[in-house]
């Protein structure tokens, strides 16, 4: 019998899951409003036959390469007037955020590729579901592990992608890497590298040591990203309590699961650059005064006592003045 844990842990999957199912498709016109003859319908995957599954929030196929896999989606109109909406399959990936995207137009060569729908326009009456089968031909070449991929709905202006997790039977890897870590201003920026044949869910730890001892630590948390096989995202770690004036050395640390992990560190002065420059041309006015006071003193000639000759003027006299007392005598 099935752990009250079990259930728990099965439930918290099912609702983080649910996040990726009703994504917008890559390209689309952000913000703008639905058009009032498409914002009725809905698309997801097709229920049981027996009706008890209780509604899927993404298809899930799985199966070794060269076998064909087949479901059903489910269009649903709940309008007052028939919907016609146009079917394609779509490759996932990550976009710049770490977020789920799928690719448009031709550019799919896997899980999208491989999908074909029974038929790439249906029109669903008024108040009606249709549903529409369609499969997944895996190619006997196809690489073990996830391919991730959805059915882009589309009607008017709106689109959907509705999720497919596909894992091809064979060996499976989990590993990443974390790199390019930098720091700037009050944010630590990091990369975070798939370079496994899984999705993976990241957990990250992070710390920081400054010269008179530690500055941050924070333990590992469940980063809101999940990393497609072979992506990689950038992201950042907020420091609002970064210091004003110390040499920092950063760690980080991120994991998941099926034993992946990697570390990295980054070296960072934090340097109070205002206070820092002012002072710096201050001293430098204090030195060219200086200098230039210094110039000036050595230019000018000595003080002869008030005779008005210089000791060149003078000596000169004198050796007149003997010349004529000699000559007189």
């Amino acid at each position: 019998m099935p752990s009250p844990t079990g259930h728990a842990a099965r439930l918290v999957l099912a609702v983080l899951l649910f996040t990726f199912v009703m994504t917008p498709v890559a390209g689309a016109a952000a913000g703008r409003p639905t058009p009032p003859s498409t914002a009725s319908w809905t698309a997801q995957p097709a229920r049981s036959g027996s009706g008890t599954d209780g509604g899927r929030p993404y298809f899930y196929l799985e199966g070794p390469p060269g076998t064909v896999l087949q479901d059903r989606l489910s269009v649903t109109n709940s309008g007052t007037a028939p919907v016609t909406v146009r079917l394609r399959g779509a490759d996932a990936y990550n976009a710049e955020d770490g977020g789920f995207a799928v690719r448009g137009g031709k550019g799919s060569t896997g899980t999208g590729a491989w999908l074909r729908t029974a038929a790439a326009q249906v029109t669903v009456p008024a108040r009606t579901r249709a549903d529409v089968p369609f499969s997944v031909t895996v190619p006997t070449g196809a690489t073990p592990g996830d391919h991730p991929g959805a059915i882009v709905v589309r009607s008017g202006d709106r689109s959907v992608g509705v999720r497919i997790q596909l894992r091809v039977g064979g060996p499976t890897l989990a590993a990443l890497t974390v790199e390019d870590v930098t720091v700037s201003g009050r944010t630590i920026h990091y990369t975070l590298v798939n370079r496994g044949n899984t999705a993976l869910a990241p957990r990250i730890a992070v710390g920081a040591d400054g010269v008179f001892g530690t500055l941050l630590r924070r333990e590992a948390r469940t980063l809101p990203v999940e990393l497609l096989p072979g992506q990689r995202v950038r992201l950042g770690e907020p420091w609002r309590d970064a210091p004003a004036l110390d040499s920092v050395t950063v760690r980080l640390r991120v994991t998941a699961a099926g034993g992946a992990h990697s570390e990295a560190t980054a070296r960072a002065a934090f340097v109070p650059w205002a206070p820092v420059t002012g002072g710096a041309l201050l001293l430098l006015a204090a030195v060219a005064a200086g200098a230039y006071r210094l110039r000036r003193s050595r230019g000018r000639p000595p003080d002869d006592g008030g005779s008005g000759q210089s000791s060149g003027d003078q000596r000169h006299s004198e050796r007149r003045n003997l010349v004529k007392a000699g000559a007189e005598s």
